[in-house]
């Protein structure tokens, strides 16, 4: 494999790249080959003198911990008695995770170089809410813009790289449903980011809030500009928080 060292943001970035240029299924990884792969790309790293953070050593661990796992004979009556999941399979749902929240990254910076390549002469109105109350329209692409920088905050948090929490995105729109019912008004998208204990709580909270915004549930509301983004809900989101759709939302987001 040729890598380009220093274009990947993380370690999920180079594995989605190693499965792409291969057409590798995503399902069925060859972790021996992968494993091999990624090994290799550290070693041109390190020889180029490119420090890479400790998330790739983590990852590296990762990988090497579940080709011993494949590796590794098990005894077929114990296989009878308990089967044992594929151990490759967390690694294949955190993949997953990461390509969604990064097609919808770049969906949105495609719409916003589109956006700012259209010459506009808005007027104020155009930036007032709907309720008429002082406050500047936000875009999604604030909302990822806020959500990265929560990430890139998370960096340093001792629990940012154990993530045994399960979570869902139907019981993030839960959640939000719970928090946006007890407070009167908008509520701080950092604030809400901030409070979950492991990434995989704060992607599936954001693709939550994408949900609910594709469904008109909620507002996205700014009082100054480039300051802190607020989620308040909207009359009649009631039928947004139906528990009745969230197999739906739940099929969607594991495809």
């Amino acid at each position: 494999m040729t890598f380009q060292v220093g274009q990947y943001d993380g370690p999920l970035d180079l594995l989605l790249d190693l499965i792409r240029k291969q057409q590798i299924n995503i399902y069925d990884i060859p972790i021996a080959k992968i494993t091999t792969q990624y090994l290799e790309y550290m070693e041109k790293a390190a020889s180029l003198d490119v420090e890479l953070n400790s998330e790739f050593i983590y990852m590296a661990a990762t990988l090497i911990h579940i080709k011993s796992r494949l590796l590794l004979p098990r005894d077929p009556a114990l296989q009878e008695i308990s089967p044992e999941d594929d151990p490759r399979m967390e690694l294949v749902e955190k993949l997953l995770e990461h390509q969604r929240f990064r097609d919808a990254a770049e969906m949105l910076q495609q719409k916003r170089m589109i956006e700012e390549a259209v010459w506009s002469n808005p007027r104020i109105e155009d930036f007032l809410s709907e309720d008429d109350q002082p406050g500047l329209a936000v875009t999604l692409f604030d909302l990822v813009k806020t959500f990265q920088q929560v990430l890139e905050r998370a960096k340093d948090r001792p629990t940012y790289d154990i993530e045994t929490e399960e979570v869902s995105v139907p019981e993030m729109i839960q959640y939000l449903g719970k928090a946006l019912h007890r407070t009167k008004g908008p509520i701080s998208v950092t604030e809400l980011f901030e409070k979950q204990k492991s990434r995989r709580a704060m992607i599936c909270l954001f693709l939550a809030m994408l949900e609910l915004v594709k469904r008109q549930a909620v507002d996205l509301t700014q009082k100054d500009a480039f300051g802190d983004i607020g989620i308040q809900a909207r009359e009649g989101m009631e039928e947004a928080f139906d528990p009745a759709q969230w197999s739906a939302i739940e099929e969607e987001y594991s495809a």
